[in-house]
């Protein structure tokens, strides 16, 4: 039986500009003993170009329009789940900030496109998720050049958007 963990709303870039509600992405974690479940629903702007090849797992993801959610243990080992409205998409778990120890994991993804919106259904093994209790955190990124937008759910401290920071993840209660 899958169980609503939390909800949240992207209405904000990564420093906390407001955006119009045309922009704003909502997020549904629900969970279960063998998975979480990610729901994501957001404005479609292909831009940049989504990546070349077969939808599925992509390395490099982050450079192309993502929704992406950051699930944070204890000691600092988290899981970056990666969704593009292409179908493409990326799970990585790392132990300590940028630092990697499993890439490309498997993902069910499934990708809907409605006139200027889609709407993503992932299930990711709770074998691939850190330890309760979690910290969380919502990012996207869209857009090219000075286009280039980043968004988050929690706002970042800094002078350039920097989503590893587990400091400003939020706890799931």
């Amino acid at each position: 039986m899958t169980t609503p963990l939390l909800s949240l709303r992207i209405e904000a870039t990564w420093n906390g500009e407001p955006l119009p509600p045309a922009d704003w992405i909502t997020v549904h974690l629900l969970t279960s003993d063998e998975a979480l479940e990610i729901r994501v629903e957001a404005p479609l702007y292909n831009d940049p170009a989504p990546p070349p090849g077969p939808p599925g797992p992509t390395d490099g993801l982050w450079e192309h329009e993502v929704v992406e959610v950051f699930v944070l243990g204890p000691g600092g080992h988290y899981t970056e789940i990666e969704l593009a409205p292409s179908g493409h998409h990326l799970v990585l778990r790392l132990e300590g900030v940028r630092q990697p120890i499993e890439s490309q994991l498997p993902l069910e993804l499934a990708v809907t496109q409605d006139g200027q919106r889609w709407r993503g259904h992932a299930r990711l093994a709770r074998e691939h998720l850190p330890p309760m209790p979690w910290r969380v955190n919502a990012t996207a990124i869209h857009g090219s050049g000075a286009r280039r937008t980043y968004l988050s759910w929690a706002t970042l401290p800094g002078a350039a958007p920097d989503f590893h920071q587990l400091e400003a993840f939020r706890s799931v209660r």
